[in-house]
């Protein structure tokens, strides 16, 4: 699958908007991408997992995999997806008292190699925070994988660790203050689950 597909299937299920949006980084956007609108059709999931799993040469040391693992809420779904195609478990990190761990009685051995995916990248952080949080296991993270990455690059490149993304997206973002859509009078809105959940 290439990215033209990729994008396709984003499309096809409204996952990939345009306008003006705040991101749950505070920053302002004209492209949001919802994949969670993509994931919920579960033959589209599948399709986008297998592709990640037909690259898996380029994770280190190989495609055996241990375990998938991703930051709730948004890579929940997309971490089983991706961990069917492996055929291996799915597990997710979550926030309690307000830090990323493991709950639910989910474990993972010392030494397990574990990809760490990630639906969205924007900044690369909640992957980032999930590993971090995941260090003291002594599970070795062979990579991270994303259906679309908008941060230019590989964040996790310092970490000596390579991603995988489906589609690569040159989006603009701005600091709100920055914004030339707020300086043209537009109101920015905010798409993610974290405000649904907070105006429910």
């Amino acid at each position: 699958m290439n990215q033209e597909q990729v994008i396709d299937h984003l499309r096809a299920s409204e996952a990939l908007l345009e306008g003006h949006f705040e991101l749950s980084s505070g920053n302002h956007s004209d492209r949001y991408f919802q994949c969670a609108r993509v994931l919920q059709f579960p033959q589209r999931a599948a399709a986008l997992a297998q592709a990640l799993a037909d690259r898996a040469e380029e994770f280190n040391g190989g495609p055996a995999l241990d375990a998938v693992v991703g930051p709730a809420m948004g890579a929940v779904v997309w971490s089983y997806a991706v961990a069917s195609a492996f055929g291996c478990p799915s597990l997710f990190t979550e926030r309690f008292n307000g830090e990323m761990t493991l709950r639910r009685g989910f474990r993972l051995e010392r030494g397990a190699r574990v990809l760490m995916v990630e639906d969205v990248l924007t900044t690369g952080g909640s992957a980032r925070e999930a590993m971090a949080a995941l260090k003291s296991t002594g599970v070795e993270f062979v990579g991270v994988g994303a259906i679309v990455n908008r941060t230019g690059g590989n964040p996790y490149k310092d970490l000596g660790l390579p991603l995988i993304a489906l589609c690569d997206v040159d989006v603009q973002m701005w600091e709100p203050g920055e914004c030339p859509l707020c300086a043209a009078g537009e109101k920015a809105v905010k798409p993610g689950s974290r405000t649904a959940a907070a105006e429910a």
